[in-house]
């Protein structure tokens, strides 16, 4: 997953973007609203993360020009206000959910994976696919009951991948979820993970469809029939 965070305050900024490095998000920074809209009607992200307090363009603006463009990603407002004004008149200009510093990283990261689910349409932190169950809230892979041992790229790939089953996910998409400004990878990378990930499934009958020009696919493998030969 890719998150934008909005906020100009460097020490803040930098203890919440390792905290979501961590967690398994690729994250991009900036410090003002006229960066923030910039890059975002530019480029994908999942959800954004932005400051009340931004200088000269506030959160609050910065939330209202996203809307009124068309963006429609989760957007969690971050505010140093407590003030129940300022709360509500986020949520009216389009914010999704706000928290009120300081907070607790666990806090937050909860908070960031019920808004990505309600925008990908999913009711619980665990998403299933035939015998796969991957349960973002404890970040744990498993396949027929069994532990499964993913690195962290491999973990991004999968999550994408049964988010958009049975439907393909792109691989631009895939690409954009892996890397941010600060890290650069090709797109033949992607087949890497591919393979390591159809190494893994395939035992537990999934594979991990091709989709021409487009991107990657989960997909249950039906069972050969067995085969028995009679005595001569």
């Amino acid at each position: 997953m890719r998150l934008l965070l909005v906020e100009d305050d460097v020490m803040v900024a930098s203890g919440i973007k390792l905290g979501l490095t961590d967690a398994g998000y690729a994250v991009d920074w900036v410090g003002s609203a006229e960066r923030a809209e910039e890059v975002m009607l530019k480029e994908s992200f999942d959800a954004a993360i932005i400051d009340i307090g931004l200088p000269k363009i506030d959160g609050l603006e910065l939330t209202r020009r996203l809307r009124t463009s068309g963006l429609t990603m989760p957007v969690l407002i971050l505010t140093a206000r407590d003030a129940l004004q300022d709360r509500v008149q986020g949520l009216d200009l389009g914010a999704d959910d706000y928290m009120v510093k300081p907070f607790e990283l666990p806090e937050l990261l909860a908070r960031l994976r019920a808004l990505l689910r309600r925008s990908q349409a999913a009711t619980s932190a665990i998403l299933s696919f035939g015998a796969l169950e991957l349960d973002s809230a404890r970040r744990e892979a498993r396949a027929n009951g069994q532990l499964m041992e993913l690195g962290p790229r491999e973990w991004t790939v999968m999550e994408y991948l049964l988010i958009n089953a049975p439907k393909p996910a792109s691989k631009d998409k895939l690409l954009q979820a892996l890397t941010g400004w600060d890290k650069e990878i090709t797109p033949n990378a992607i087949e890497v993970y591919i393979s390591r990930l159809r190494g893994k499934l395939e035992p537990c009958g999934i594979a991990v469809r091709s989709i021409r020009g487009f991107g990657y696919r989960l997909e249950l493998v039906e069972p050969l029939p067995s085969v028995t030969t009679g005595a001569e």
